[in-house]
């Protein structure tokens, strides 16, 4: 049984806790995450690097904190312990939250952060500062106005850092994905006519988080013609015979991410849309057997691309046919550097990690999406799940 006929209550009891748990990532390895940074930062010409909160400060620091309107940052300055920019009332929960050993230097809510940052930064003899591209406008402004230090991005740095996985990071992003992929299952099976997208959406949240996880990081469920919108339509449909399903959603282990699309048939569908599906099938295996080492990320855009030319889909962005990039990196953030994409000719190198969907869109009709994730080896892509084995089948036996 792979989609109906059970319900969200049997669904439920059968999961439990994940078992086989992946391992934290070492203390070594952030230290040596930082030793890179530092390595990268140089060579960009720059003194030091600092580094917003958000994902790219997890990477280095295990620090789980999202972006705020108060500065909390890490200066990395070669051959010095890191130094953390924070609030002074959050000290307790930062020593509580972080992996690494730091130097914590704070600020009151009465002053000026940016202050902090110009002061250390002018105490250290930096010169030239890289700035985390994802570290807000106006404080970035604010440590040029402020200081005598030069500013570069570091995009280039974080990028080459944080895009090559570890086999820490990898095993991570397995379990997220194994667990995803095992909702999803159960999410097929408790459809019945009538039910409703928010409903599928309910259980998938309490389904992640039977397992473990923290709920969905995400989710999309869309039916019939809404699934041609690629990030849905609003409102909360009702599923009929006949109709397309569309499931997308992940959710996060330790931050590493998992997000997994799966569309088929609920009931017997057209054979216009069996043969887009068939499409989109050989589309999503053409961009993998074109992600190899050495090969610029858009060769795998272009090779899915071509299977829709071939077909009469698209050119380019044009619809019926493919109207986003193929794929996106994945880590700690759930979209990140490299992109599948014409443009994008960053070398594939082993350990890259990106989502394979070139999903195709019939207008006002229906769309069809195929996701699943592959990781960079030394001799080709490997899936991290299986793909959708048939329209009526979407998961592997």
């Amino acid at each position: 049984m792979m989609i109906g006929g059970s319900t969200a209550e049997i669904e439920l009891a059968r999961l439990e806790p994940w078992a086989e748990r992946a391992p934290a990532i070492a203390v070594a390895e952030r230290e040596a995450r930082m030793a890179r940074a530092q390595e990268l930062t140089e060579k960009l010409g720059a003194d030091a690097l600092l580094v917003n909160a958000g994902a790219s400060l997890r990477y280095f620091s295990g620090l789980p904190w999202g972006q705020t309107e108060r500065l909390v940052a890490m200066l990395l300055v070669p051959g010095r312990k890191p130094i953390m920019i924070c609030p002074h009332f959050e000290i307790g929960t930062l020593e509580a939250d972080l992996a690494i050993p730091v130097e914590i230097r704070s600020w009151q809510e009465d002053e000026d952060p940016v202050a902090l940052v110009t002061q250390v930064v002018a105490e250290l003899g930096v010169k030239t500062l890289a700035i985390d591209p994802e570290l807000p406008f106006h404080f970035a402004e604010g440590v040029r106005q402020g200081g005598s230090a030069a500013l570069v991005d570091a995009m280039a740095v974080i990028k080459q850092c944080r895009m090559v996985k570890s086999a820490g990071e990898l095993a991570l992003m397995q379990q997220a994905k194994n667990m995803t992929l095992l909702v999803h299952e159960a999410a097929a099976r408790i459809l019945r006519p009538g039910i409703r997208q928010s409903e599928v959406v309910h259980f998938i949240d309490a389904a992640h988080r039977k397992l473990g996880a923290s709920g969905s990081s995400f989710c999309i469920v869309q039916f019939g013609e809404a699934t041609a919108y690629p990030h849905g339509l609003p409102g909360d449909r009702a599923l009929q015979e006949g109709q397309l399903v569309l499931v997308d959603t992940g959710c996060t282990i330790q931050g590493y991410h998992s997000d997994i699309t799966r569309t088929y048939a609920f009931g017997e569908v057209s054979r216009e849309i069996c043969r887009i599906w068939d499409i989109e099938k050989e589309a999503q295996q053409a961009a993998f057997d074109a992600c190899r080492p050495g090969e610029p990320c858009e060769a795998v855009d272009y090779a899915a691309r071509a299977v829709l030319e071939k077909a009469g889909l698209g050119p380019d962005y044009h619809l019926p046919g493919l109207p986003h990039r193929t794929g996106h990196g994945i880590g700690l953030s759930i979209h990140e550097p490299a992109y599948l994409v014409r443009g994008d000719k960053t070398p594939l190198e082993p350990g890259m990690c990106f989502s394979n969907e070139p999903m195709i869109v019939v207008p006002e009709k229906f769309g069809v999406r195929l996701e699943d994730h592959m990781f960079v080896t030394e001799s080709g892509a490997q899936w991290f799940t299986q793909p959708q084995v048939a329209i009526d089948r979407p998961f592997a036996e």
